[in-house]
């Protein structure tokens, strides 16, 4: 399996969700979404080529939520909805996923309160030995895939600006789609617990 590593454009995408969500409870069609939103350039790209990416990557990420999270991410809070996106990211690029649950969650719970750069440069090198596609990329893609992952982390409010990890305080409502999930999408949070909704309040 390769890893897809198309995430360099944007990084939680946020205000493009909120756009394309309502879209496709309209349309029921992730294809016709895309055409909207490049059609009539909703996303306010700056070019044409800038908002086709940005119009793809929206939509490769939200497909992979179930119709109740596309609902739940437009009426939840601005955390909620960072959280939803995030499992949304951890989801389409299992990279981003692996790095979240064996890195990021592994620090929380063993105590280790800081991610780094270096944290991520080595979990790539060690999964470059069985990827080819990781061991070719040049320096300059690595630095863009690592910059966007710790933006999503910190525009989902798991990482502070100081890059210290901060434990996910997920709902009841935002808890119970993601552990009902085989296996859990709760490990792809700092948090404590993995599966069931007991303490995710």
């Amino acid at each position: 399996m390769r890893y897809k590593l198309s995430f360099t454009s944007g990084a939680l995408l946020m205000r493009e969700a909120v756009i394309a969500a309502p879209l496709y409870l309209r349309e029921r069609d992730w294809s016709k979404v895309r055409v909207l939103i490049e059609g009539d350039n909703l996303l306010q790209a700056r070019t044409v080529a800038s908002g086709q990416r940005l119009a793809r990557e929206v939509v490769q990420r939200l497909a992979v939520l179930a119709d109740h999270e596309i609902e739940l991410l437009i009426e939840a809070s601005a955390n909620e909805r960072g959280y939803l996106l995030w499992a949304a990211a951890c989801r389409r690029y299992d990279l981003v996923g692996e790095f979240a649950e064996e890195v990021v969650r592994e620090r929380f719970l063993l105590l280790s309160s800081t991610l780094t750069y270096e944290d991520f440069d080595s979990f790539v090198r060690a999964k470059a030995l069985w990827h080819e596609e990781l061991a070719q990329i040049k320096d300059s893609t690595l630095q863009k895939l690592r910059s966007n992952v710790f933006k999503m982390l910190q525009e989902a409010e798991l990482l502070s600006d100081a890059r210290f990890i901060m434990p996910a305080v997920l709902s009841e409502r935002v808890a119970a789609p993601l552990s009902a999930r085989t296996p859990s999408d709760l490990r792809f949070f700092p948090t404590q617990q993995t599966e069931g909704l007991g303490g995710a309040l």
